[in-house]
């Protein structure tokens, strides 16, 4: 039996290498979606999920366009349902991951809501989250209408902030969620981003697309599959994980309908290296002034000046005051420091 399910393994291997590497099938393959059965493994990220099959182990990436509305929250153990498509880059990619059905919310009272901030617990549920704050345990129950435009999926260990409220069953219901500990200010003290003025609960959806050279600051137009859309971005946008809007760049923006019949943005997300920050000696800062270049991205911005351009990493910004995205073009004020990798490192941007 075993020398059987090997033998089957390695023929299920060589029919996907081979529809993979025909040049004439590559692209329909890339395009295919597949839906499989399996648990979630311990060691799963909020951006890598391993999954147990019958078939064994896969590797599945998670994007911040994956659909998690039927599964908010990846538990070791856990029977889920993952569409995948294979991506550009050889990795099986989560389209949309779905675990059971999705419980009805209780009423819940939004007009007044605390913010906690804490770590995950591995006691956590499909419906109601352990989080571990410095003032104890709290739990939390987690509905289907819980905004979380603020991450992708929560998965145990990670540190989370969440605006609750009480709900009608006696429990705090968590309103909305975001990655990362909020600060007294009120910013995730993982970003640079001012935080929005306030947290938006309104249901969102998830749009991708290329961001337009037409993008202003206070309007985003982004080309998608469907068209062009214009999105107003507002004091309530998150973009916190989404700040540089240069022409061409990528990014998922969680909108929603506003009162003016415009579609709002809730929050941007692009894509940015993971890299360990480099040592900054903040003894010794220089201030420059200059435009936003078009190169400019989540990880680099590119300085245009009098005396050339700049490139400035941006993996040790403190403060950004006067602005909420940068554009093409946009004047600002950096203070910069020497960094450990020799590069210049931006601390401070100033609109």
């Amino acid at each position: 039996m075993r020398t059987r399910g090997t033998a089957k393994l390695c023929i299920a291997f060589c029919l996907i290498f081979a529809l993979v590497m025909i040049p004439g099938n590559r692209l329909m393959v890339q395009a295919e979606e597949v839906t499989v059965g399996g648990t979630v493994m311990s060691g799963t990220t909020s951006e890598l999920l391993l999954l147990s099959t019958k078939e064994g182990k896969m590797e599945i990436k998670i994007d911040s366009g994956t659909d998690t509305s039927g599964c908010k929250v990846l538990l070791p153990d856990k029977k889920v349902n993952v569409t995948v498509s294979h991506g550009s880059d050889g990795y099986l990619h989560a389209v949309k991951i779905a675990s059971g059905v999705q419980k009805t919310a209780a009423s819940v009272d939004s007009s007044s809501t605390s913010t906690i901030s804490g770590t995950l617990s591995d006691k956590s549920q499909e419906d109601i989250l352990y989080i571990n704050t410095a003032q104890g345990e709290m739990q939390i129950k987690l509905d289907p209408n819980t905004n979380m435009s603020g991450c992708v999926v929560l998965v145990v260990g990670n540190k989370y902030t969440v605006s609750c409220a009480r709900g009608s069953d006696a429990y705090m219901h968590a309103v909305s969620i975001y990655d990362g500990i909020v600060s007294g200010g009120g910013s995730a003290s993982s970003s640079f981003t001012p935080a929005p003025k306030s947290i938006v609960t309104t249901a969102t959806t998830a749009v991708s697309g290329t961001v337009s050279d037409k993008t202003k600051e206070s309007l985003l137009y982004l080309s998608t599959k469907e068209g062009e859309m214009e999105i107003v971005i507002d004091e309530n946008t998150d973009s916190r994980s989404g700040m540089i809007l240069t022409a061409g760049r990528t990014v998922t923006v969680y909108v929603y309908h506003g009162s003016d019949a415009y579609m709002h943005a809730a929050t941007i997300v692009a894509s940015k290296e993971s890299v360990q920050a480099a040592g900054v000696d903040t003894t010794s800062l220089t201030t420059v002034k200059g435009t936003v270049g078009s190169k400019s991205n989540e990880n680099k911005l590119y300085l245009d000046t009098q005396q050339g351009q700049m490139e400035l990493k941006l993996d040790n910004v403190r403060s950004v005051v006067g602005l909420k995205v940068l554009i093409e073009g946009r004047k600002v004020s950096v203070t910069c420091a020497r960094g450990s990798d020799a590069y210049m490192h931006a601390v401070d941007i100033t609109g």
